[in-house]
């Protein structure tokens, strides 16, 4: 592991109404205060659908919880005649600290291109949020391209042209690997991560490709997180369903004791 605190963040994608996140919540803190988990040594950050954060948030201040509290997506306009989106803005008053960006689901989905990445990592910029800039390629680019051209060229993308380069963390997660119970090796999630900080290097700096955490995600669970994170490329997990399981996402927390440091 390097000197960058590693970083554990749970993508609850479409699940859990407002009630059913204080109950998963309120398990993941009282699990991880059972085995004295030291939230400056491994960082913890949920990222609950847009209905549940109000309420996340009113439970993290009143019981003094250490979880940081993530938002899946924001818009890329400020404000105006723009049905159904949300302002960066807003989720800073909701004492949202990080934004996924780019999420491989969105893209499909959604139609999401390499620009609008770009004006979405801004809008983190100019609200003093955290992006964390979902990179990642589908099969079929695996095979013609190797793993990490198409991550370094969306990663490309979506730091050109910022006046202000703020705080921001990217999370490699493989398409073929989200939800299909493949996964990545360790080597080949290094060998991205690498690459990606490098690419960070020549778009910035050095200085701030050293501070910024990579994390891996695609079908992580608590049986092979240890593998991920025992090389100092990689900074953390970006975890989907294992994050709804009190269990899974707790122990993957305490990734620590399986990793020699």
């Amino acid at each position: 592991m390097s000197d960058r605190k590693p970083l554990i963040a749970g993508n609850w994608k479409m699940n859990l109404d407002h009630q059913q996140a204080i109950a998963l919540v309120q398990k993941i803190a009282w699990t991880l205060k059972d085995v004295d988990h030291d939230y400056e040594k491994v960082e913890v950050a949920v990222f609950p659908p847009f209905t549940d954060l109000r309420t996340v948030q009113t439970l993290l201040d009143a019981d003094k919880l250490q979880l940081r509290l993530g938002a899946q997506d924001v818009s890329k306009h400020e404000s105006g005649a723009y049905t159904g989106e949300v302002a960066g803005a807003f989720l800073k008053k909701l004492n949202v600290e990080y934004v996924l960006i780019g999420h491989s689901e969105r893209r499909q989905h959604h139609n999401e291109d390499d620009e609008l990445v770009r004006d979405k990592v801004a809008a983190c910029f100019k609200n003093k949020l955290v992006p964390v800039i979902c990179v990642g390629e589908t099969l079929e680019e695996l095979e013609a391209e190797g793993a990490a051209a198409v991550p370094v060229r969306q990663l490309t993308k979506a730091l050109e042209g910022h006046k202000d380069i703020g705080d921001f963390v990217v999370a490699y997660e493989p398409v073929w690997a989200i939800g299909t119970g493949k996964v990545a090796t360790s080597e080949q999630a290094a060998e991205v991560a690498k690459k990606l900080r490098q690419t960070i290097g020549e778009l910035v700096s050095a200085e701030t490709a050293e501070q910024t955490r990579i994390l891996y995600g695609g079908s992580v669970k608590s049986a092979n997180v240890a593998g991920f994170l025992a090389s100092p490329e990689v900074d953390g997990v970006l975890v989907g369903g294992a994050s709804l399981v009190v269990d899974e996402f707790t122990g993957i927390c305490r990734f620590q004791k399986h990793v020699s440091l």
